[in-house]
């Protein structure tokens, strides 16, 4: 049997003085870049279905919009809460590498959890329809939203799966599966919305519900990725994370919800303010709503670098934890950190020394019929620059507590930050002076400010709070695999 198989090292784990330091920083930065690639890539998935919708017309595109609302946040938080596989797999693996029972069991629990709240999410995205009502859309918006959404919800439940086989084969260290699967998805997407969307290649024209059935395919197409890469591949195959899928382990479920769920509500309190943010904006006038737009594209393009080096941080850190290795967990945290808030330093200098190529990323921002966007895009970038090392901080220091399975706390540090300083600025500077879209983006950015401060105090005193001591023990196992 596989379970015989001697103990494997930590991937790449370093050792202690000053070469361990630079081993960390290494082994970070290499696990850290394929997902943050990948994060990257992700955001071109999404981009290619505006690309192809937008040809459809201005009332497919604002349908699909509205749907995308909706789906994307319960997506997005679905996602932090079975991505919670990552820190307590990672930390059984650092307890007992190679740890092929356990680490099965967790992936199996998550893969169950996927399912089931996959079905959850799916029921609360069919409510679009009475939300959109109450906010007032047109009747033809909406109709076309519920055409498109209908069918867009069945990509729930296997995207989650993929998330959970995203995070199982990179705590395994093969985060460039993951950054490889990305990409071949940005071709299947692209054709497949060519396809259904226009009816090419022989495809029917669906139009709007083609861009949702080229989204169900890609994310089926995704799936299967993953599976064969890890049945090809010796070390992941030796985990057989499907086998025996029915047999259940109640207290591992139990802990990757408890782990997740605060996840999944501060990826909550964390979007939402950048939502309501949308709505605030658009009190003051559409012109500043799409510089606005336009903006936190770009800001949400960088983030996608450090929130990489957070879900690496989380993993690294969670090897030590699950190891007792106080050393390590310090080494692991601040090297991550340090990643992070180095490559925002690198964008805040871009955001001010070259906004305009950064905003032609999206619009042409030479065109004189878009000076009057292109003016309020460039002062909102001027305060994401300044925000940008904060806001690598609170991302990467919410991923290295994650992997000390610290996510309770972290949680009511968001919520207070986001929605009491953040939003609480936003209103006062954005409606209360005359400083408007910039007051609002004042407001974003004490949000993250006091997110990244609190979050890095905490991890500061991990030691002090108890946090780095793992309880003894793990989930009771039955008998049977």
């Amino acid at each position: 049997m596989a379970y015989d198989l001697p103990p494997e090292p930590l991937p790449s784990d370093p050792d202690t003085g000053s070469d361990g330091w630079r081993d960390e920083i290494r082994a970070t930065f290499r696990l850290s870049w394929p997902l943050a690639a990948a994060n990257l890539l992700q955001m071109l998935t999404y981009a290619i279905d505006v690309i192809f919708i937008a040809r459809l017309g201005e009332e497919q595109l604002a349908a699909s919009a509205l749907a995308i609302a909706l789906f994307g946040l319960v997506m997005w938080a679905l996602s932090g809460l079975t991505g919670a596989v990552a820190p307590v797999a990672a930390a059984e693996l650092g307890e007992r590498a190679p740890a092929l029972r356990p680490v099965r069991r967790t992936v199996r629990m998550a893969l169950w959890l996927a399912v089931f709240s996959g079905l959850g999410g799916v029921a609360l995205c069919l409510l679009l329809g009475p939300l959109m009502r109450v906010t007032g859309q047109e009747p033809r918006i909406i109709a076309l939203a519920l055409e498109y959404n209908t069918i867009l919800v069945i990509s729930m439940v296997p995207f989650l799966i993929n998330n959970v086989l995203r995070s199982f084969v990179s705590t395994l260290d093969r985060p460039i599966f993951a950054t490889a699967i990305t990409a071949g998805g940005i071709f299947v997407n692209a054709l497949a919305n060519y396809a259904f969307i226009f009816g090419n290649l022989g495809a029917p024209e669906l139009g709007l519900r083609g861009a949702a059935v080229a989204t169900i395919i890609t994310t089926l197409v995704t799936l299967l990725a993953y599976v064969i890469a890890i049945r090809l591949d010796p070390r992941l195959h030796r985990y057989r994370i499907f086998g025996r899928w029915w047999s259940p382990d109640w207290p591992r479920f139990m802990q990757i919800v408890r782990v997740g769920t605060p996840i999944a509500l501060t990826i909550t309190a964390e979007a939402g303010i950048f939502g309501a943010a949308a709505f605030l904006m658009g009190n003051i006038g559409a012109t500043q709503l799409a510089a606005h737009t336009v903006a936190l594209q770009i800001a949400a393009l960088a983030f996608q670098v450090p929130f990489g080096v957070g879900q690496a941080a989380t993993i690294r850190v969670g090897y030590f934890y699950g190891a007792r290795d106080t050393d390590g967990m310090k080494r692991a945290g601040w090297s991550a950190i340090a990643i992070g808030t180095g490559f925002m330093l690198l964008t805040a200098i871009a955001m001010v020394a070259i906004p305009k190529p950064l905003l032609a990323i999206y619009i042409d921002p030479w065109d004189p019929a878009n000076a009057e966007l292109v003016g309020f895009a460039l002062t909102y970038i001027v305060v994401a620059a300044a925000f940008q090392l904060f806001d690598g901080m609170q991302a990467v220091a919410a991923g290295a507590l994650r992997g000390l399975q610290d996510t309770r706390i972290p949680m009511w540090i968001a919520a207070f930050a986001y929605w009491v300083p953040g939003i609480g600025t936003a209103l006062v500077l954005g409606f209360a002076t005359p400083l408007e879209g910039v007051g609002i983006w004042i407001g974003l950015a004490t949000g993250l400010t006091v997110a990244a401060l609190l979050l890095g105090l905490r991890w500061h005193r991990r030691d002090a709070l108890g946090l780095t001591v793992r309880p003894a023990g793990a989930p009771s196992m039955p008998p049977a695999a």
